[in-house]
Protein backbone atom coordinates (compact mmCIF):
# COMPACT_ATOMS: atom_id res chain seq x y z
CA UNK A 1 0.00 0.00 0.00
CA UNK A 2 1.27 3.50 -0.95
CA UNK A 3 1.20 5.70 2.11
CA UNK A 4 3.20 8.69 0.85
CA UNK A 5 4.38 10.45 -2.36
CA UNK A 6 7.43 12.67 -2.35
CA UNK A 7 7.29 12.62 1.41
CA UNK A 8 3.61 13.70 1.61
CA UNK A 9 1.14 11.49 3.42
CA UNK A 10 -2.09 10.52 1.60
CA UNK A 11 -4.31 12.82 3.69
CA UNK A 12 -2.09 15.75 2.75
CA UNK A 13 -2.15 14.69 -0.91
CA UNK A 14 -5.98 14.60 -0.89
CA UNK A 15 -6.04 18.08 0.64
CA UNK A 16 -3.63 19.40 -2.03
CA UNK A 17 -5.72 17.88 -4.82
CA UNK A 18 -8.88 19.47 -3.42
CA UNK A 19 -7.13 22.86 -3.28
CA UNK A 20 -6.15 22.57 -6.96
CA UNK A 21 -9.73 21.78 -8.01
CA UNK A 22 -11.05 24.74 -6.07
CA UNK A 23 -8.33 27.04 -7.37
CA UNK A 24 -8.70 26.24 -11.09
CA UNK A 25 -11.83 28.43 -11.65
CA UNK A 26 -10.09 31.35 -9.95
CA UNK A 27 -7.01 30.91 -12.10
CA UNK A 28 -9.14 30.69 -15.25
CA UNK A 29 -11.10 33.78 -14.24
CA UNK A 30 -7.89 35.71 -13.61
CA UNK A 31 -6.57 34.62 -17.02
CA UNK A 32 -9.81 35.66 -18.77
CA UNK A 33 -9.77 39.04 -17.03
CA UNK A 34 -6.20 39.63 -18.19
CA UNK A 35 -7.28 38.91 -21.76
CA UNK A 36 -10.49 41.05 -21.54
CA UNK A 37 -9.88 43.63 -18.83
CA UNK A 38 -12.82 45.54 -17.37
CA UNK A 39 -12.89 49.34 -17.75
CA UNK A 40 -10.46 51.05 -15.40
CA UNK A 41 -12.15 52.21 -12.20
CA UNK A 42 -10.66 55.73 -12.17
CA UNK A 43 -12.22 59.16 -12.35
CA UNK A 44 -12.57 58.89 -16.14
CA UNK A 45 -15.25 56.23 -15.68
CA UNK A 46 -17.46 58.77 -13.94
CA UNK A 47 -16.05 62.00 -15.42
CA UNK A 48 -14.94 61.12 -18.94
CA UNK A 49 -13.69 63.62 -21.45
CA UNK A 50 -16.54 64.44 -23.82
CA UNK A 51 -16.13 65.48 -27.46
CA UNK A 52 -19.20 66.63 -29.40
CA UNK A 53 -18.85 66.97 -33.19
CA UNK A 54 -21.57 68.92 -35.01
CA UNK A 55 -22.30 68.99 -38.73
CA UNK A 56 -24.04 71.94 -40.40
CA UNK A 57 -27.07 71.28 -42.65
CA UNK A 58 -26.50 67.51 -43.03
CA UNK A 59 -29.40 65.17 -43.75
CA UNK A 60 -29.37 61.86 -41.91
CA UNK A 61 -30.05 59.77 -45.02
CA UNK A 62 -26.91 61.18 -46.63
CA UNK A 63 -24.65 59.40 -44.14
CA UNK A 64 -23.49 55.85 -44.84
CA UNK A 65 -24.70 54.55 -41.43
CA UNK A 66 -28.29 55.44 -42.43
CA UNK A 67 -28.22 54.53 -46.11
CA UNK A 68 -25.90 56.99 -47.79
CA UNK A 69 -28.21 57.93 -50.72
CA UNK A 70 -25.30 57.39 -53.08
CA UNK A 71 -22.92 59.35 -50.85
CA UNK A 72 -20.04 57.69 -49.01
CA UNK A 73 -18.95 58.76 -45.52
CA UNK A 74 -16.30 56.20 -44.47
CA UNK A 75 -15.07 58.12 -41.41
CA UNK A 76 -18.61 58.50 -40.15
CA UNK A 77 -19.16 54.80 -40.73
CA UNK A 78 -16.00 54.02 -38.77
CA UNK A 79 -17.37 56.01 -35.81
CA UNK A 80 -20.74 54.26 -36.18
CA UNK A 81 -19.07 50.85 -36.07
CA UNK A 82 -17.59 51.79 -32.69
CA UNK A 83 -20.68 53.41 -31.21
CA UNK A 84 -24.43 53.38 -30.71
CA UNK A 85 -26.30 54.62 -33.79
CA UNK A 86 -29.65 56.34 -33.26
CA UNK A 87 -32.19 55.84 -36.03
CA UNK A 88 -34.79 58.22 -34.62
CA UNK A 89 -33.09 61.33 -33.26
CA UNK A 90 -34.67 64.72 -34.00
CA UNK A 91 -33.86 68.40 -33.58
CA UNK A 92 -36.24 70.95 -32.04
CA UNK A 93 -36.20 73.32 -35.03
CA UNK A 94 -34.98 73.04 -38.64
CA UNK A 95 -32.84 76.18 -38.84
CA UNK A 96 -29.43 76.91 -37.35
CA UNK A 97 -29.85 79.32 -34.42
CA UNK A 98 -33.06 77.85 -32.94
CA UNK A 99 -31.77 74.30 -33.23
CA UNK A 100 -28.39 75.04 -31.66
CA UNK A 101 -29.90 77.19 -28.90
CA UNK A 102 -32.21 74.31 -27.99
CA UNK A 103 -29.19 72.00 -27.79
CA UNK A 104 -27.18 74.41 -25.65
CA UNK A 105 -30.00 75.26 -23.21
CA UNK A 106 -32.02 72.02 -23.10
CA UNK A 107 -35.14 74.12 -23.68
CA UNK A 108 -37.74 74.27 -26.44
CA UNK A 109 -37.40 77.37 -28.67
CA UNK A 110 -40.43 79.15 -27.16
CA UNK A 111 -38.82 78.81 -23.73
CA UNK A 112 -35.25 79.82 -24.59
CA UNK A 113 -36.23 82.80 -26.75
CA UNK A 114 -34.75 81.63 -30.06
CA UNK A 115 -37.68 80.95 -32.37
CA UNK A 116 -36.33 82.83 -35.41
CA UNK A 117 -32.99 82.21 -37.05
CA UNK A 118 -30.07 84.50 -36.10
CA UNK A 119 -31.48 85.21 -32.62
CA UNK A 120 -29.77 84.59 -29.26
CA UNK A 121 -31.23 82.87 -26.17
CA UNK A 122 -32.29 84.82 -23.09
CA UNK A 123 -29.20 86.08 -21.28
CA UNK A 124 -30.51 84.95 -17.90
CA UNK A 125 -30.58 81.26 -18.85
CA UNK A 126 -27.98 78.77 -17.67
CA UNK A 127 -26.28 77.37 -20.74
CA UNK A 128 -24.27 74.30 -21.72
CA UNK A 129 -20.78 75.27 -20.47
CA UNK A 130 -21.97 76.28 -17.01
CA UNK A 131 -23.49 72.87 -16.29
CA UNK A 132 -20.14 71.18 -16.98
CA UNK A 133 -18.03 73.84 -15.27
CA UNK A 134 -20.01 73.18 -12.08
CA UNK A 135 -18.78 69.57 -12.32
CA UNK A 136 -15.15 70.63 -12.65
CA UNK A 137 -14.96 70.40 -16.43
CA UNK A 138 -12.97 72.60 -18.77
CA UNK A 139 -15.16 73.66 -21.71
CA UNK A 140 -14.23 74.64 -25.25
CA UNK A 141 -16.03 75.36 -28.53
CA UNK A 142 -14.25 75.56 -31.86
CA UNK A 143 -15.99 76.20 -35.16
CA UNK A 144 -19.75 76.54 -35.60
CA UNK A 145 -21.19 75.32 -32.30
CA UNK A 146 -23.69 78.06 -31.55
CA UNK A 147 -24.88 80.26 -34.42
CA UNK A 148 -22.27 82.44 -36.10
CA UNK A 149 -20.70 84.93 -33.73
CA UNK A 150 -22.83 83.90 -30.75
CA UNK A 151 -20.34 81.66 -28.93
CA UNK A 152 -18.99 84.38 -26.64
CA UNK A 153 -22.42 84.70 -25.04
CA UNK A 154 -22.49 81.05 -23.93
CA UNK A 155 -19.57 81.17 -21.46
CA UNK A 156 -17.12 78.56 -22.78
CA UNK A 157 -13.65 78.63 -21.22
CA UNK A 158 -12.16 78.66 -24.72
CA UNK A 159 -13.71 79.37 -28.11
CA UNK A 160 -12.54 80.39 -31.57
CA UNK A 161 -13.37 80.29 -35.28
CA UNK A 162 -17.14 80.81 -34.99
CA UNK A 163 -17.57 83.05 -38.03
CA UNK A 164 -19.04 82.08 -41.41
CA UNK A 165 -17.19 79.13 -42.96
CA UNK A 166 -14.13 79.60 -40.78
CA UNK A 167 -12.61 76.13 -41.06
CA UNK A 168 -9.82 76.83 -38.57
CA UNK A 169 -11.94 75.28 -35.82
CA UNK A 170 -10.98 71.76 -36.84
CA UNK A 171 -7.23 72.32 -36.39
CA UNK A 172 -7.88 74.32 -33.21
CA UNK A 173 -9.71 71.30 -31.78
CA UNK A 174 -6.84 68.98 -32.74
CA UNK A 175 -4.38 71.35 -31.04
CA UNK A 176 -6.57 71.46 -27.94
CA UNK A 177 -6.56 67.66 -27.74
CA UNK A 178 -2.82 67.41 -28.34
CA UNK A 179 -2.08 69.90 -25.59
CA UNK A 180 -4.01 67.74 -23.13
CA UNK A 181 -2.45 64.46 -24.13
CA UNK A 182 -1.47 62.66 -20.93
CA UNK A 183 -0.91 65.89 -19.03
CA UNK A 184 -4.32 67.13 -17.89
CA UNK A 185 -6.19 65.50 -15.04
CA UNK A 186 -9.13 67.89 -15.39
CA UNK A 187 -11.86 66.45 -17.62
CA UNK A 188 -13.07 68.52 -20.55
CA UNK A 189 -16.14 68.93 -22.70
CA UNK A 190 -15.01 69.92 -26.19
CA UNK A 191 -17.52 70.93 -28.87
CA UNK A 192 -16.36 71.07 -32.48
CA UNK A 193 -18.50 72.47 -35.29
CA UNK A 194 -17.75 71.68 -38.91
CA UNK A 195 -19.08 74.21 -41.43
CA UNK A 196 -19.92 71.44 -43.89
CA UNK A 197 -22.13 70.78 -45.73
CA UNK A 198 -23.59 74.29 -45.28
CA UNK A 199 -23.50 76.39 -48.47
CA UNK A 200 -21.50 77.57 -50.33
CA UNK A 201 -20.79 74.11 -51.71
CA UNK A 202 -17.61 73.09 -53.55
CA UNK A 203 -17.48 72.77 -57.31
CA UNK A 204 -19.24 69.69 -58.69
CA UNK A 205 -15.96 68.43 -60.20
CA UNK A 206 -14.76 67.67 -56.67
CA UNK A 207 -17.30 64.84 -56.45
CA UNK A 208 -15.92 61.64 -58.01
CA UNK A 209 -18.50 59.16 -56.76
CA UNK A 210 -21.90 58.01 -58.01
CA UNK A 211 -23.24 59.90 -61.02
CA UNK A 212 -26.11 60.44 -61.43
CA UNK A 213 -26.95 60.61 -57.75
CA UNK A 214 -30.27 59.47 -56.28
CA UNK A 215 -32.37 62.52 -55.39
CA UNK A 216 -34.33 63.03 -52.16
CA UNK A 217 -38.07 62.45 -52.14
CA UNK A 218 -39.97 65.35 -53.72
CA UNK A 219 -37.13 66.35 -56.07
CA UNK A 220 -37.51 67.01 -59.79
CA UNK A 221 -34.89 65.44 -62.04
CA UNK A 222 -33.10 68.08 -64.15
CA UNK A 223 -29.49 68.64 -65.27
CA UNK A 224 -28.91 71.50 -62.84
CA UNK A 225 -30.47 69.51 -59.99
CA UNK A 226 -27.91 66.75 -60.57
CA UNK A 227 -25.08 69.27 -60.79
CA UNK A 228 -26.06 70.88 -57.50
CA UNK A 229 -26.54 67.47 -55.90
CA UNK A 230 -22.93 66.65 -56.80
CA UNK A 231 -21.84 69.92 -55.21
CA UNK A 232 -23.68 68.95 -52.04
CA UNK A 233 -22.08 65.49 -52.16
CA UNK A 234 -18.64 67.12 -52.35
CA UNK A 235 -19.51 69.20 -49.28
CA UNK A 236 -20.56 66.02 -47.44
CA UNK A 237 -17.18 64.48 -48.28
CA UNK A 238 -15.50 67.49 -46.68
CA UNK A 239 -17.62 66.99 -43.56
CA UNK A 240 -16.54 63.35 -43.46
CA UNK A 241 -12.89 64.42 -43.61
CA UNK A 242 -13.47 66.78 -40.68
CA UNK A 243 -15.07 63.95 -38.70
CA UNK A 244 -12.13 61.67 -39.47
CA UNK A 245 -9.62 64.31 -38.37
CA UNK A 246 -11.29 64.89 -35.01
CA UNK A 247 -11.98 61.23 -34.27
CA UNK A 248 -8.38 60.31 -35.12
CA UNK A 249 -7.08 63.01 -32.77
CA UNK A 250 -9.36 61.87 -29.95
CA UNK A 251 -8.22 58.28 -30.35
CA UNK A 252 -4.57 59.33 -30.34
CA UNK A 253 -4.61 61.85 -27.50
CA UNK A 254 -7.60 60.95 -25.29
CA UNK A 255 -8.63 57.41 -26.27
CA UNK A 256 -11.09 56.96 -23.39
CA UNK A 257 -13.19 59.99 -24.35
CA UNK A 258 -16.85 59.83 -25.25
CA UNK A 259 -17.51 61.03 -28.82
CA UNK A 260 -20.92 62.34 -29.92
CA UNK A 261 -21.73 63.17 -33.55
CA UNK A 262 -24.85 64.93 -34.79
CA UNK A 263 -26.16 67.68 -37.10
CA UNK A 264 -28.28 70.76 -36.48
CA UNK A 265 -30.93 69.77 -39.08
CA UNK A 266 -31.35 68.56 -42.65
CA UNK A 267 -29.67 69.80 -45.81
CA UNK A 268 -30.46 72.98 -47.72
CA UNK A 269 -32.68 71.11 -50.15
CA UNK A 270 -36.41 71.40 -50.93
CA UNK A 271 -38.59 69.99 -48.13
CA UNK A 272 -35.62 69.57 -45.74
CA UNK A 273 -34.04 72.56 -43.95
CA UNK A 274 -36.69 75.09 -42.84
CA UNK A 275 -39.34 72.31 -42.90
CA UNK A 276 -40.96 70.20 -40.19
CA UNK A 277 -40.91 67.06 -42.32
CA UNK A 278 -38.51 64.35 -41.13
CA UNK A 279 -36.09 65.43 -43.87
CA UNK A 280 -35.65 68.66 -41.91
CA UNK A 281 -35.97 67.40 -38.33
CA UNK A 282 -34.49 63.92 -38.23
CA UNK A 283 -30.80 64.10 -37.43
CA UNK A 284 -27.84 61.73 -37.38
CA UNK A 285 -26.73 60.78 -33.88
CA UNK A 286 -23.85 58.49 -32.91
CA UNK A 287 -22.45 58.08 -29.39
CA UNK A 288 -19.18 56.19 -28.84
CA UNK A 289 -17.63 55.57 -25.42
CA UNK A 290 -14.99 52.80 -25.36
CA UNK A 291 -15.62 50.15 -22.77
CA UNK A 292 -18.89 51.73 -21.63
CA UNK A 293 -21.34 51.74 -24.56
CA UNK A 294 -22.06 48.59 -26.52
CA UNK A 295 -21.86 49.31 -30.30
CA UNK A 296 -25.12 48.77 -32.17
CA UNK A 297 -28.33 50.58 -33.15
CA UNK A 298 -31.35 51.90 -31.29
CA UNK A 299 -34.82 52.98 -32.36
CA UNK A 300 -35.30 55.07 -29.19
CA UNK A 301 -36.81 58.47 -30.08
CA UNK A 302 -34.73 61.35 -28.78
CA UNK A 303 -34.65 65.13 -29.15
CA UNK A 304 -31.63 67.42 -29.32
CA UNK A 305 -32.78 69.01 -26.06
CA UNK A 306 -32.07 65.64 -24.43
CA UNK A 307 -28.33 65.74 -25.11
CA UNK A 308 -27.57 68.29 -22.39
CA UNK A 309 -29.06 66.34 -19.44
CA UNK A 310 -27.70 63.07 -20.83
CA UNK A 311 -24.12 64.30 -20.98
CA UNK A 312 -24.40 66.05 -17.62
CA UNK A 313 -25.25 62.63 -16.14
CA UNK A 314 -22.35 61.06 -18.05
CA UNK A 315 -20.11 63.71 -16.46
CA UNK A 316 -21.23 62.59 -13.01
CA UNK A 317 -23.89 65.22 -12.36
CA UNK A 318 -27.64 65.11 -11.95
CA UNK A 319 -29.90 65.89 -14.89
CA UNK A 320 -30.82 69.56 -14.36
CA UNK A 321 -34.24 70.54 -13.08
CA UNK A 322 -36.23 73.17 -14.93
CA UNK A 323 -35.24 72.23 -18.47
CA UNK A 324 -37.27 70.40 -21.10
CA UNK A 325 -34.64 67.81 -22.03
CA UNK A 326 -34.68 64.32 -20.53
CA UNK A 327 -31.61 62.15 -20.10
CA UNK A 328 -31.35 59.08 -22.31
CA UNK A 329 -28.33 57.69 -20.46
CA UNK A 330 -30.26 54.44 -19.76
CA UNK A 331 -30.47 53.95 -23.55
CA UNK A 332 -26.72 54.44 -23.89
CA UNK A 333 -26.05 51.90 -21.15
CA UNK A 334 -28.44 49.36 -22.71
CA UNK A 335 -30.83 49.45 -19.75
CA UNK A 336 -33.81 50.37 -21.94
CA UNK A 337 -34.59 50.60 -25.64
CA UNK A 338 -37.16 53.38 -25.49
CA UNK A 339 -37.07 57.04 -24.52
CA UNK A 340 -39.74 59.45 -25.79
CA UNK A 341 -43.22 58.54 -27.03
CA UNK A 342 -43.86 61.93 -28.58
CA UNK A 343 -41.69 64.75 -29.98
CA UNK A 344 -42.42 68.37 -30.84
CA UNK A 345 -40.85 70.92 -33.17
CA UNK A 346 -41.33 74.49 -34.33
CA UNK A 347 -40.22 76.90 -37.02
CA UNK A 348 -40.86 80.62 -37.51
CA UNK A 349 -38.62 82.39 -40.00
CA UNK A 350 -35.15 83.00 -41.41
CA UNK A 351 -35.20 86.77 -41.92
CA UNK A 352 -37.59 87.38 -44.85
CA UNK A 353 -36.14 84.71 -47.12
CA UNK A 354 -38.27 82.21 -45.26
CA UNK A 355 -41.31 83.36 -43.27
CA UNK A 356 -43.50 80.37 -42.53
CA UNK A 357 -44.52 79.73 -38.92
CA UNK A 358 -45.45 76.13 -38.15
CA UNK A 359 -45.55 73.65 -35.29
CA UNK A 360 -45.49 69.85 -35.28
CA UNK A 361 -45.97 66.81 -33.12
CA UNK A 362 -44.52 63.40 -33.98
CA UNK A 363 -45.24 60.00 -32.49
CA UNK A 364 -43.85 56.60 -33.37
CA UNK A 365 -46.26 56.38 -36.32
CA UNK A 366 -47.82 59.79 -36.98
CA UNK A 367 -46.74 63.34 -37.84
CA UNK A 368 -49.07 66.33 -37.51
CA UNK A 369 -48.01 69.74 -38.83
CA UNK A 370 -49.95 72.93 -38.19
CA UNK A 371 -49.15 75.71 -40.66
CA UNK A 372 -50.09 78.95 -38.91
CA UNK A 373 -50.15 81.10 -42.05
CA UNK A 374 -51.53 79.02 -44.94
CA UNK A 375 -52.23 82.32 -46.71
CA UNK A 376 -48.46 82.85 -47.00
CA UNK A 377 -46.11 81.49 -49.65
CA UNK A 378 -43.36 79.17 -48.49
CA UNK A 379 -40.02 80.46 -49.82
CA UNK A 380 -36.36 79.92 -48.96
CA UNK A 381 -32.88 80.72 -50.22
CA UNK A 382 -33.33 77.71 -52.53
CA UNK A 383 -35.92 79.37 -54.77
CA UNK A 384 -35.05 83.03 -54.17
CA UNK A 385 -31.25 83.23 -54.13
CA UNK A 386 -28.86 82.86 -57.04
CA UNK A 387 -25.10 82.49 -56.73
CA UNK A 388 -23.23 80.54 -54.07
CA UNK A 389 -25.77 80.60 -51.24
CA UNK A 390 -28.96 79.51 -53.00
CA UNK A 391 -30.08 76.98 -55.57
CA UNK A 392 -31.97 79.28 -57.91
CA UNK A 393 -30.09 77.66 -60.81
CA UNK A 394 -31.86 74.33 -60.43
CA UNK A 395 -35.12 75.70 -59.03
CA UNK A 396 -35.61 77.71 -62.24
CA UNK A 397 -35.48 74.39 -64.12
CA UNK A 398 -38.16 73.05 -61.77
CA UNK A 399 -40.36 76.03 -62.65
CA UNK A 400 -39.79 75.42 -66.35
CA UNK A 401 -40.65 71.73 -65.96
CA UNK A 402 -43.85 72.64 -64.13
CA UNK A 403 -45.10 74.43 -67.25
CA UNK A 404 -45.65 71.10 -69.03
CA UNK A 405 -45.22 68.32 -66.44
CA UNK A 406 -48.17 67.79 -64.03
CA UNK A 407 -45.96 66.01 -61.49
CA UNK A 408 -43.49 68.89 -61.45
CA UNK A 409 -46.37 71.36 -61.19
CA UNK A 410 -47.76 69.47 -58.19
CA UNK A 411 -44.32 69.47 -56.56
CA UNK A 412 -43.98 73.24 -56.89
CA UNK A 413 -47.48 73.79 -55.57
CA UNK A 414 -46.70 71.60 -52.57
CA UNK A 415 -43.46 73.53 -52.03
CA UNK A 416 -44.99 77.02 -52.09
CA UNK A 417 -48.58 76.45 -50.93
CA UNK A 418 -49.19 74.54 -47.71
CA UNK A 419 -52.57 73.63 -46.20
CA UNK A 420 -53.48 74.63 -42.65
CA UNK A 421 -52.96 71.07 -41.43
CA UNK A 422 -50.87 68.12 -42.57
CA UNK A 423 -51.07 64.55 -41.27
CA UNK A 424 -48.81 61.68 -42.30
CA UNK A 425 -48.77 57.97 -41.54
CA UNK A 426 -45.02 57.43 -41.19
CA UNK A 427 -45.29 53.66 -41.39
CA UNK A 428 -46.99 53.69 -44.77
CA UNK A 429 -45.48 56.98 -46.00
CA UNK A 430 -42.06 57.66 -44.42
CA UNK A 431 -41.30 60.40 -46.98
CA UNK A 432 -44.48 62.30 -45.99
CA UNK A 433 -45.94 62.58 -49.48
CA UNK A 434 -49.62 61.82 -48.79
CA UNK A 435 -51.44 64.30 -46.55
CA UNK A 436 -54.22 62.48 -44.68
CA UNK A 437 -55.59 65.46 -42.75
CA UNK A 438 -58.83 65.51 -44.76
CA UNK A 439 -59.37 61.73 -44.64
CA UNK A 440 -62.35 60.61 -42.56
CA UNK A 441 -60.51 57.46 -41.50
CA UNK A 442 -57.80 59.60 -39.88
CA UNK A 443 -60.14 61.93 -37.97
CA UNK A 444 -59.57 60.37 -34.55
CA UNK A 445 -55.79 60.44 -34.93
CA UNK A 446 -55.92 64.02 -36.16
CA UNK A 447 -57.96 65.14 -33.18
CA UNK A 448 -55.67 63.41 -30.70
CA UNK A 449 -52.57 65.00 -32.20
CA UNK A 450 -54.23 68.42 -32.27
CA UNK A 451 -54.82 68.13 -28.55
CA UNK A 452 -51.25 67.00 -27.89
CA UNK A 453 -49.87 69.94 -29.84
CA UNK A 454 -52.22 72.38 -28.08
CA UNK A 455 -51.03 71.06 -24.73
CA UNK A 456 -47.39 71.57 -25.69
CA UNK A 457 -48.03 75.11 -26.92
CA UNK A 458 -49.67 75.95 -23.59
CA UNK A 459 -46.97 74.25 -21.51
CA UNK A 460 -44.13 76.09 -23.29
CA UNK A 461 -45.91 79.46 -23.32
CA UNK A 462 -45.68 79.64 -27.11
CA UNK A 463 -47.23 83.00 -28.14
CA UNK A 464 -47.15 82.09 -31.85
CA UNK A 465 -45.31 85.33 -32.57
CA UNK A 466 -44.25 86.21 -36.11
CA UNK A 467 -41.71 89.07 -36.12
CA UNK A 468 -41.48 89.40 -39.92
CA UNK A 469 -44.19 90.16 -42.49
CA UNK A 470 -44.81 87.00 -44.54
CA UNK A 471 -44.89 86.79 -48.34
CA UNK A 472 -48.57 86.38 -49.18
CA UNK A 473 -49.82 84.05 -51.88
CA UNK A 474 -52.14 86.79 -53.14
CA UNK A 475 -49.11 88.93 -53.97
CA UNK A 476 -47.39 87.11 -56.90
CA UNK A 477 -44.48 89.51 -56.85
CA UNK A 478 -43.51 88.27 -53.37
CA UNK A 479 -42.72 84.70 -54.34
CA UNK A 480 -41.83 82.42 -57.23
CA UNK A 481 -39.85 83.54 -60.27
CA UNK A 482 -41.03 87.15 -59.89
CA UNK A 483 -39.39 87.43 -56.48
CA UNK A 484 -36.12 85.80 -57.45
CA UNK A 485 -34.72 89.17 -58.46
CA UNK A 486 -34.13 89.65 -54.72
CA UNK A 487 -31.67 86.83 -54.84
CA UNK A 488 -28.02 87.80 -54.69
CA UNK A 489 -24.71 86.07 -54.13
Amino acid sequence: MITSVCGLSMPLLRLAALWCVLAIPSVLTATQESLHPAPAADERATSPDIVVILADDFSVLDGTPWGGSGLQTPHLQDLADAGLVFDRAFVASPSCAPSRAALLTGLWPARNGVESNHRKPHGSLQKWPSFFQELGYETAAFGKVSHYGHTADYGFDHFAHDTFHDHGGIQAAVDFLRQRSGSSTRPFCLMVGSNWPHVPWPDASEWTGTDPLPLPAGSIETPQTQLWRRRYAAAVSRLDQDVGTIVSAVREYRPGAMIVFSSDHGAQWPFAKWNLYDAGLRTPLIVSWPGQIRPGRTAAMTSWIDLLPTLVEVAGGKAPDGIDGRSFLPVLLDRTHTHRDVLFASHVNDNRMNVYPMRAVRTDRWKYIRNLRPDAAFTTHIDLVAGRLGQRAFFAEWEAAAMHDPVAAATLQRYHQRPAEELYDLEADPDEQQNLAAEVTSAAVLQRLRQQLDGWLTATGDQLRLPVVPRLLKNPGDWGAAAAREGRD
